[in-house]
């Protein structure tokens, strides 16, 4: 496959996560309860987590963990992919990384499903294409 193949598929992932994180971050920042998203019957799962009564009583902190986790860093990688930056590559595969992991907290809170599951498997396409770019092209 072709460098710039991979790095097209690179940013269409950094883009598609990162714009989605943000999207979801700002909703739940806007309406912490998350009662107008029907998002509020999920802030009772949250309570399997350290400091949840503390931290998951409305949709704040997730929101924030979200523009950062997913948002910002989907963001720096996709600049850094279109300005040519060495190690953009690997910044997309470390976000992919971070979405997996973010996807594994969410399969210890939630039931499983079809959501979550899609999602980790996005992250693990976004850090292969990230690696695969950084094996062939040292991009």
């Amino acid at each position: 496959m072709k460098q710039s193949t991979l790095s097209k598929i690179l940013l269409f992932w950094e883009l598609f996560i990162g714009i989605g994180a943000l999207c979801g971050g700002v909703m739940m920042l806007i309406e912490p309860t998350g009662k107008i998203w029907n998002m509020d019957l999920m802030l009772p799962y949250f309570q399997v987590l350290p400091f949840a009564n503390i931290l998951f009583q409305n949709f704040i902190f997730p929101g924030i963990a979200l523009l950062l986790v997913n948002g910002l860093s989907n963001g720096i990688a996709a600049y850094l992919l279109i300005r040519k930056k060495k190690y953009a590559s690997l910044a997309g595969m470390i976000c992919g990384i971070f979405l997996m992991l973010w996807i594994c907290i969410q399969f210890y809170i939630f039931p499983l499903n079809f959501m979550s599951s899609i999602y980790f498997v996005f992250g693990l396409l976004q850090a292969l294409t990230g690696y695969l770019l950084y094996k062939r092209f040292g991009v």
